[in-house]
């Protein structure tokens, strides 16, 4: 069994403040066998419809943008969220994945579905092929 540390919040969703969780890797979905993925065409449509509202250009909970590329490498409050070409080291995709923290689960329990394993595949692919545009 894989297990990794992952330091996740204890206050805000991907934020500072961390706490280890133990994560089981093993349940991480694999990644997607899709070649060539890139953030407008694949990553993009999935944020847009599970986690601009919360996470956009009108509200940053956790000072988290990913309504673009270029916002989401900012981090949350600063932090990476996302670490290019190593998606299981990456607290976006533990998040999205539901295996850290259930504090820090995205999107939150009652506020959208979870992600489907194929999404977080998509995900996972994107980031280990090296977050392209």
């Amino acid at each position: 069994m894989l297990t990794l540390i992952v330091g996740l919040c204890v206050a805000g969703s991907l934020g500072v403040r961390a706490a280890e969780v133990e994560v089981d890797l093993s349940k991480l979905p694999p990644p997607s066998t899709k070649k060539d993925l890139s953030f407008e065409k694949q990553i993009l449509p999935i944020f847009k419809k599970s986690c601009v509202d919360c996470h956009g250009p009108d509200k940053q909970k956790a000072k988290l943008r990913v309504d673009s590329l270029e916002e989401l490498l900012k981090g949350s409050r600063g932090e990476p969220v996302v670490v290019k070409g190593k998606s299981t080291k990456s607290k976006l995709l533990i998040a999205v994945a539901r295996l850290g923290d259930p504090d820090e689960a995205m999107p939150p329990e009652g506020k959208g579905d979870p992600l489907t394993k194929e999404q977080v595949g998509l995900i996972r692919a994107w980031i280990d092929q090296g977050l392209k545009k």
